[in-house]
């Protein structure tokens, strides 16, 4: 009898390609996504998990099925892409150059004229005639 294949290593690797190449065009959007992955966590894991499972079907009873050799190799280059997704993410996703031009903690602020959520024009300078201070707060976003 022909072993059959082994559909949980390739699923598996699957999902570790999705959880590698889904984090820029879909997870980066998201704050709740981008700055702790924790989709492409999960994703990898489950990838992880498959791979395992079928890398031990494949070795325990290699007459009913195949991917020993495939699922070696595709398990050793998923440790690799989650290596380079940490490495990605923890390392030079920490190293961005800081915008010479951006405001430090404690600078005053340039005076700018802005509408409110009511559609009214306000300006800086109004806003520090009547009160002591202002609180600004800038939303970095992900550029």
């Amino acid at each position: 009898m022909r072993p059959k294949r082994n559909n949980l290593i390739w699923g598996g690797f699957s999902l570790v390609l999705v959880a590698l190449l889904s984090y820029v065009p879909i997870f980066a959007v998201f704050p709740i996504t981008r700055d702790v992955p924790w989709v492409n966590y999960l994703l990898f894991l489950a990838g992880g998990f498959l791979l395992a499972i079928g890398l031990k079907r494949a070795f325990r009873r290699p007459e009913s099925y195949r991917g020993r050799i495939t699922g070696t190799i595709l398990g050793l280059l998923s440790v690799l892409l989650f290596g380079f997704f940490c490495y990605s993410i923890f390392y030079i996703g920490k190293r961005l150059p800081q915008s010479a031009g951006a405001l430090r903690v404690g600078q005053a602020a340039p005076s700018f004229r802005l509408e409110d959520a009511n559609g009214r024009q306000v300006g800086l300078a109004e806003l520090l005639s009547s009160h002591r201070g202002v609180l600004l707060i800038f939303y970095r976003g992900y550029w």
